[in-house]
């Protein structure tokens, strides 16, 4: 992890002398990316290790196939440096190559931005995006070099032979499915689920409209969606979420439009953490930066959602959080979006359980 660090470290400092330059894709390769795959444990001068211009199906060629056991088991393709990664054939372009290969993962990189995609997933190109990861410190505000690096080693060369990537696509791309099929039941159940929720309550007063409408309820209420046009006018569920009345009304799509799928799970699991704290009584703003919940008028939780991750503050004393990791830090002192004095920089499912404590404890002192 050290080589990586110092590699980051490096790499900004050159970012600095090259950002206004218009840099073009050789260049980008050999300053930045060889020397970053190379901390990664990436041997680009050895073709049995990477193969560069590896060829595809079509007769064309990505830049890097890193292998292993000879293998290519993932494959990226360089842009330029001032590249914004954005363009639509690009990215459908590489998972292409990767899809048409067998490669499960690639990388569009233009040297300063990493985005890794599921090239397998069932979805439009860009909605294959798991994570992004930069080494531009304007886009890690809140997030130290080591956090950074965790990231990066995610497809390093030992990480992808005991298969992290693997592990964390299938933990972040099923739960997204699960949780769009649980809407489709809850919302529009089938006549054997109603049966079955029916003959568990043992109370065969309930007719199955009853509970197909506390099914939608209590899924609406713990899940924020919106309701599909399948339902009639007359069936009024109360919306969960509270207007911005200071300004434009901002929603949920507003906040994970264009983030990738591991920072949508985040996002979603710390929402339903927070809601769950005291079921019903959990009011939610969504504001233009960020998200912020509240019991009665008290403040004790708010969310901004970046590219790579989510930093999250809370109504605490920084002085009373024992024992905090790095990723927590003290910003009584430092300006940032929301309210409270103690961040958290989450940026995997992992860290969770820490930042779940600390929610806790701010709900508790500030109810």
């Amino acid at each position: 992890m050290k080589d990586i660090v110092s590699c980051i470290e490096e790499l900004r400092l050159k970012l600095d002398r090259h950002r206004n330059e218009d840099l073009k894709e050789y260049p980008t390769r050999t300053i930045f990316i060889d020397p970053l795959l190379q901390a990664l444990g990436w041997d680009v001068r050895d073709p049995y290790e990477v193969q560069l211009e590896y060829s595809t199906i079509d007769g064309k060629s990505v830049d890097y196939a890193p292998k292993v056991n000879r293998k290519p088991v993932l494959f990226i393709e360089a842009k330029s440096l001032n590249d914004s990664l954005i363009d639509v054939k690009s990215i459908t372009q590489v998972v292409g190559y990767a899809a048409n290969a067998g490669v499960e993962w690639c990388i569009l990189t233009n040297g300063i931005t990493y985005k890794v995609y599921r090239s397998t997933e069932k979805a439009e190109a860009p909605d294959k995006l798991l994570f992004e990861v930069s080494i531009d410190p304007k886009e890690a505000e809140g997030r130290s070099v080591q956090q950074i690096a965790e990231q990066f080693n995610r497809f390093s060369q030992d990480a992808m032979a005991r298969g992290v990537l693997d592990e964390i696509g299938e933990q972040v791309f099923t739960t997204g499915k699960i949780r769009k099929a649980l809407d489709k039941l809850f919302l529009d159940p089938p006549v054997s689920l109603i049966k079955i929720i029916r003959s568990a309550t043992d109370d065969e007063s309930i007719k199955p409209m009853q509970v197909k409408a506390a099914l939608k309820r209590l899924w609406v209420q713990s899940s924020e969606i919106v309701i599909p046009s399948i339902y009639s006018e007359s069936e009024e569920i109360e919306e969960p979420e509270i207007k911005n009345r200071r300004g434009k009304d901002y929603g949920e799509e507003h906040h994970i439009k264009g983030k990738p799928q591991e920072v949508i799970e985040l996002f979603r699991t710390v929402d339903k953490f927070c809601r769950e704290l005291d079921p019903g009584n959990i009011q939610k703003k969504h504001l233009a930066m960020y998200v912020s919940y509240l019991h009665g008028k008290a403040i004790f939780c708010c969310v901004h959602l970046q590219k790579s991750g989510l930093r999250i503050w809370l109504k605490l004393n920084y002085s009373r959080v024992e024992n905090s990791p790095e990723y927590v830090r003290d910003v009584s002192k430092l300006g940032h979006y929301g309210v409270g004095d103690v961040e958290i920089g989450i940026d995997s499912l992992e860290k969770l359980q820490i930042a779940n404590s600390l929610i806790r404890k701010s709900f508790e002192e500030n109810k």
